[in-house]
């Protein structure tokens, strides 16, 4: 669209890292508009100089004190704005960059889209546990982002949910106050790489967690999990893919557990949907998802999936049908379904077999393109 500006608010840094997934989407984004800038808040080493299309403009804010940072967003951005006609405004969430955009472009003709990427109404969003799981200590910046969120998203004019169960919870907490939410995923390929083989373990029947190791991800039901079967099925073990802030409290509960030899930490592995495929099974614990983009991999891996009821259950896989789903923060269940896949290789299969098909038919009618996703941005200054 001629005469098109666009400001994208956010704080990850791969948009200044050479050849990285997000540079390439921003170039993708920039050749459907005059301009694409992009303004980088919150804490981070501001980065090199990277080679973007001259319709791209990268303005790293980032600094030792992300709160510094964050406190000179809303005037930056404001500047922006007036200086280039910035015509949208699109934050990449609806709390901290969401509640600076909103600020910007207060008073101007700009207009407010947001990206929600996480199910934030979720009760597991500031939850630590209930009576028959481990209990987590998740962040107390989640219960401050959730009356911010109200706040930014009944003033927003377009929003953008990357699965239905954010859009459904969206508008049944907000009604008639929010534009419609429309329903973009995030941009995944069907093309699977090579399998990768895993390391040496003294175990065989082989479960894999790929993932953030921090408080949301419930890795601790994963190892409950592992710690009810393992007397039982003495094969079964846990590789454990991914790396952060509760690594070192994973190990400790696995030693305190008995399962330390059951449990192999390989750390974050850029191959990770290789390995996945030389598993047995994939498992997930997640007390939210907004998309739940491991959950899709690992069906195109064409292993059997074991997973709390988060993200795309229920939109791309139905339980019992395509995947085994259970309870947010019930490892009880996670590991009766856990057993009923190491005594049935027959489900292995058929679960395997229907996963893939279910996520193939969902990637294939998929609108998501970086078109489609920069024509709901600009749907907020011609609806």
């Amino acid at each position: 669209m001629s005469g098109m500006n666009v400001l994208m608010v956010g704080s990850d840094g791969n948009a200044v890292t050479e050849g990285s997934p997000l540079a390439r989407r921003l170039t993708a984004y920039a050749a459907h508009l005059d301009t694409l800038h992009v303004l980088l808040l919150g804490r981070g080493r501001r980065g090199d100089d990277v080679t973007l299309p001259p319709n791209v403009f990268v303005h790293d804010l980032r600094s030792r004190l992300g709160l510094v940072s964050f406190l000179r967003g809303t005037g930056r951005a404001r500047q922006l704005i007036k200086a280039h006609g910035i015509a949208v405004v699109s934050a990449q969430n609806p709390f901290e960059h969401g509640f600076i955009a909103m600020r910007a472009v207060r008073g101007t003709t700009a207009k407010l889209h947001l990206q929600v990427h996480t199910d934030y109404l979720s009760p597991w969003f500031t939850r630590g546990a209930i009576y028959r799981s481990p209990r987590v200590r998740m962040p107390l910046l989640n219960r401050i982002r959730i009356p911010l969120a109200h706040r930014v998203v009944i003033r927003a004019d377009g929003i953008r949910a990357v699965s239905a169960r954010i859009k459904e919870s969206m508008l049944a907490r907000y009604g008639a106050r929010i534009p419609e939410p429309s329903v973009i995923p995030i941009p995944m390929s069907p093309e699977v790489p090579p399998k990768v083989s895993l390391p040496e373990r003294p175990f065989t029947f082989t479960l894999i967690a790929v993932s953030r190791l921090e408080p949301e991800k419930r890795l601790p039901d994963v190892l409950a999990t592992v710690r009810r079967l393992h007397q039982v099925y003495p094969s079964l073990g846990v590789v454990i893919v991914g790396d952060g802030s509760e690594r070192t409290h994973l190990e400790k509960l696995a030693r305190t557990w008995g399962i330390e030899d059951r449990v192999l930490f390989l750390g974050w592995r850029p191959d990770a949907w290789g390995l996945i495929q030389d598993a047995n099974a994939f498992i997930q614990a997640s007390a939210y998802e907004g998309y739940g983009a491991t959950l899709i991999e690992a069906a195109l891996a064409g292993v059997p999936i074991v997973t709390s009821d988060v993200g795309v259950v229920g939109e791309v896989f139905v339980g019992y049908e395509h995947v085994f789903a259970a309870p947010v923060g019930d490892p009880t269940n996670l590991a009766a379904l856990t057993a009923q896949l190491i005594e049935d290789p027959q489900t292995r299969i058929l679960l395997s077999l229907e996963g893939k098909r279910a996520a193939l038919a969902h990637l294939a009618a998929l609108k998501n393109t970086p078109a489609d996703i920069v024509a709901d941005m600009l749907r907020t200054v011609s609806p």
